[in-house]
């Protein structure tokens, strides 16, 4: 069932085995993969199917040092997937292992762990088999590159997106119309209430937009809202505890990380070139995708740095262009035309002719559009002609491929695990009287030189190999430039065998709270620098298996104490 509470004439709702915060990858994969167990699930959907101005009300954080996007906090049925890119990738055996150099670094977790719950994620929600991120697979395009670099301090890694990305409000609508999962939208839990001991959640205050307030009772709840909003959760939820729920110890909302990100640096290549899709990114068999580069772990080990990396972007003459991005943007929401397009290529090898086709973040791309806005994106083609009819020529001509003689860095920063980098509640209140988020991180010395040192290495490999000189001024940039948000917000539930230092235990349940779980990125020890999607929805399916097995162990209902 799929209902807006706002328009139910529900005077309660009913009472259910498990209550799923968020719908979107994590919360949706939860609910995918419990449907049909006989289980009574719902999942609460703070907005409607469609972007709303009050879902998008909603939204508003308080940042100190990076800059959160809105975008990034959808307040919709499928949650930011409807606005990503979809790239992917697992994580590093190194990721998750206890770092020496690293305080607060070790999953509780091994990639071996994983790694079946990678190949079942792909499997059933379409990210890529994990055989074309070996060798073998997406790799096979590095032969026929024309130029074949042999690093000696550096790996390739692969990122890969399904195209079109996967949007769990579309693809996983059949679960909520199937009769096992009630999708309630325009539902917000304010909080959860909890009583008895050992400690459990024995309520949920629910809003909406109209201003109805409801009360939810279920056996069990996951958080499934992302790693801002699953920190202001608990936070908000003070009944049992003045500091939050399971914030006993002082560690929900704490170990905030991202992936900053931004360009600095530039490759000039030795001898110009026409094609290397493998480094700039191409489209082949059904996926997206490009190689970055980090360095391997034998070298991060000896220099005690993290595992960030940097891709290659082609600069082409329309590069950075508004009309390119505006009529690419068009494009795709000619969806019609778009799928013809690449279904008339789907054989062939695609390179990227622009960064903004792959959507990665733009602010053009992703924020909200009104007619006005369309128009003027429209405007934006004939106003740059010039570029506009370049671009077109070298994206629809057969065989047309522009030289490329210049190539600049994009760089991804792993953050390390920083328990001063957080989130808390600010006083500024939301639509609903309730505190919105207030958000610190930034980038410590560590972080900044584990890219430094990254520059450096690529520097005496490109001269050694041959491709080029690279010309990065990293070092003295002044004020630190690496600063976007990639929305990647991880860490702040941590998980963890100590409830002193992390939030939720090895099967992502609150220490010392009987019935409440997160999901998502939040509950990352660390990042690593692959998008975590892929990760989450992997631990999302192992995070159903528990469930299945835990919940009839719980009591049948969630009673008032009288």
């Amino acid at each position: 069932m799929i209902a807006d509470l706002d328009e139910s004439a529900a005077s309660e709702l009913p009472t259910y085995d498990l209550c799923i915060v968020g719908s979107g990858p994590a919360g949706a994969t939860l609910a995918a993969e419990l449907e049909g167990t006989g289980l009574r699930i719902c999942v609460l959907e703070s907005g409607k199917e469609k972007a709303t101005r009050h879902g998008d009300s909603l939204r508003h954080v308080e940042s100190e040092g990076i800059h959160i996007k809105e975008y990034s906090r959808e307040r919709r049925m499928g949650g930011a997937s409807t606005t990503w890119a979809g790239l992917s990738s697992p994580l590093d055996q190194i990721d998750l292992a206890q770092r020496a150099w690293l305080a607060h670094s070790g999953w509780p977790l091994t990639v071996e762990d994983l790694r079946p719950l990678y190949a079942e994620a792909a499997e059933r929600y379409r990210f890529a088999p994990l055989e074309l991120y070996g060798e073998g697979g997406f790799d096979a395009l590095r032969a026929g590159g024309e130029a074949q670099p042999d690093w000696e301090s550096l790996d390739e890694k692969v990122f890969l997106a399904a195209d079109p990305p996967q949007n769990y409000a579309r693809e996983q609508r059949k679960v909520y119309e199937g009769g096992d999962v009630d999708l309630w939208l325009d539902a917000t839990l304010l909080r959860l209430e909890s009583e008895g001991e050992p400690l459990r959640a024995v309520r949920g205050l629910v809003r909406t937009s109209g201003g109805r307030q409801l009360e939810l009772q279920a056996r069990a709840f996951v958080l499934a809202t992302g790693g801002l909003e699953n920190a202001r959760l608990l936070l908000n939820s003070r009944d049992a505890c003045p500091s939050g729920l399971g914030n006993e110890r002082d560690q929900v909302g704490r170990f905030l990380m991202n992936h900053p990100k931004n360009y600095h640096g530039l490759l000039h290549l030795a001898r110009p070139l026409y094609e290397l899709p493998y480094f700039f990114g191409c489209l082949v068999g059904g996926f997206a995708g490009y190689a970055g580069l980090r360095l391997c772990d034998a070298v991060q080990r000896e220099r005690e740095l993290l595992n960030s990396y940097v891709r290659f972007e082609p600069l082409f003459p329309w590069s950075d262009n508004d009309g390119v991005e505006s009529l690419v943007y068009l494009v795709k929401r000619s969806a019609f035309l778009f799928r013809r397009w690449k279904a008339s290529r789907r054989e062939s090898v695609v390179s990227l002719r622009d960064y903004s086709e792959t959507g990665d973040d733009s602010d053009l791309q992703n924020e909200r559009k009104s007619a006005l806005d369309l128009a003027r994106l429209a405007l934006n083609v004939p106003l740059h002609a010039p570029s506009v009819s370049r671009y077109l020529y070298y994206r629809l001509r057969k065989g047309a491929r522009p030289l490329i003689r210049t190539v600049r860095l994009r760089n991804f920063i792993e953050m390390q695990p920083d328990p001063e980098n957080r989130v808390t509640l600010s006083g500024t209140l939301d639509p609903y009287g309730e505190p919105v988020p207030r958000v610190r991180h930034s980038c410590s010395a560590l972080d900044r030189r584990s890219l430094l040192e990254l520059h450096e290495v690529l520097e005496e490999e490109v001269a050694r190999t041959g491709l080029g000189r690279l010309e990065s001024d990293l070092q003295s940039a002044e004020p630190w430039p690496i600063t976007q948000d990639a929305s990647h917000h991880m860490g702040t539930t941590r998980m963890g065998l100590e409830p002193g230092s992390s939030v939720v235990d090895v099967h992502q349940r609150l220490h010392g709270v009987q019935n409440v779980w997160a999901a998502g990125a939040s509950v990352f020890p660390t990042s690593g620098c692959a998008n975590p999607t892929f990760t989450l929805v992997a631990l999302s399916i192992r995070l159903a298996r528990h469930l299945q097995q835990v919940l009839p162990q719980l009591p049948a209902t969630a009673t008032r104490t009288p």
